[in-house]
């Protein structure tokens, strides 16, 4: 079996899993407690540890203690592998809805003039 650990697969692998995504949703809004976490979801604390371990190793959340506490943070800097990768799909659809405007526009000027009418 081939294993690819790089950072982007990595990223990809952690976000894959809605569960993981939810957190992510949840961090979002600011830090959290571990147990605060688990509370949100029907799942086990441990699946739910294991969910943020992924998270965390991925780079897209921090952990730092208080006390005895583990608090967690979304880490938007991990986000950027999934940026990076986007990139060049966001480049295509905005040429594509240029294309489209530029398609729309021209036959709006068509209509608009009257050219386009049949007798």
């Amino acid at each position: 079996m081939v294993t690819n650990k790089s950072p982007r697969t990595d990223t990809f692998h952690a976000i894959a899993d809605p569960t993981r995504r939810d957190i992510l949703d949840l961090l979002r809004r600011g830090e959290m407690r571990a147990g605060d976490i688990a509370a949100r979801f029907p799942v086990s604390r441990p699946a739910i540890a294991k969910h943020v371990r992924v998270l965390r190793e991925a780079g897209l959340v921090t952990e730092r203690r208080e006390s005895r506490a583990r608090l967690y943070s979304l880490d938007p800097a991990g986000l950027k592998n999934i940026d990076r990768w986007l990139q060049p799909y966001r480049l295509y659809w905005a040429a594509r809805l240029t294309d489209l405007k530029r398609v729309a526009e021209a036959e709006h000027a068509i209509r608009k003039s009257g050219e386009g009418d049949t007798p």
